[in-house]
C-alpha cells in the first residue's frame, strides 16, 4: 500500500503547516513540488555545471551535456523509446501539450474523433479545440465515474 507519509517526507515544502494543518499541495496544473532529490540536483547543477547544454566547448559545457543526455537516456528506457531523438524536452506541459495538439493537425482529418476529459485545464482544451477546428475532426467530452462524483459534490454543496 501507498505510504503517504513516506512519500511526503521526499518533499521538504510539505513539511509546513498552514492555516493550523499540514500543507496539502493540490495545484499541480501550473507548479508540481519537487523532491529532495530533485532540488539536490538542480542545486548541484548551478553551483557546479551551469551552462548552456550543446552550445560550445568547455568543461562546464561538456558536464552539463552529459548530464543532459544522460537523462535523456533514462527517460528513454523508461518509456521504451527507440532512440532519444524521441525524446524531447520542453518548459513544461502546456508547451508538450501545443506540440502534440500541432501535431494533431497534421493527421486529423474530418470524422476523427479527439477524446478528452471534461475535466481537464484549460490548456488542454483549447489546443484541442483549435486542431479540431481546423481539421474538421470532432471534439469528445468524455466524464468517469469519479469525475462524475466530483461534479456532484461541487454542484451540490
Amino acid at each position: 500500500m501507498l505510504d503517504v507519509e513516506v512519500i511526503r517526507k521526499d518533499f521538504p515544502i510539505l513539511d509546513q503547516i498552514v492555516n493550523d494543518e499540514p500543507l496539502v499541495y493540490l495545484d499541480n496544473a501550473a507548479t508540481t513540488q519537487k523532491p529532495l532529490a530533485v532540488l539536490e540536483t538542480i542545486n548541484r547543477y548551478y553551483e557546479q555545471d551551469n551552462a548552456n547544454v550543446h552550445r560550445g566547448v568547455h568543461t562546464l559545457l561538456e558536464r552539463a551535456t552529459a548530464s543532459h543526455e544522460a537523462a535523456r537516456e533514462t527517460i528513454r528506457k523508461f518509456i521504451n523509446a527507440g532512440s532519444t531523438k524521441e525524446v524531447l524536452f520542453t518548459r513544461g506541459t502546456t508547451t508538450s501539450l501545443n506540440w502534440v495538439a500541432r501535431y494533431a493537425e497534421e493527421v486529423l482529418t474530418e470524422g476523427d474523433q479527439v477524446l478528452i476529459s471534461v475535466m481537464e485545464h484549460h490548456s488542454n482544451i483549447i489546443p484541442w479545440q483549435e486542431a479540431c477546428r481546423k481539421t474538421g475532426a470532432e471534439l469528445v467530452y468524455a466524464i468517469s465515474r469519479m469525475e462524475l462524483w466530483i461534479w456532484m459534490i461541487c454542484v451540490l454543496n
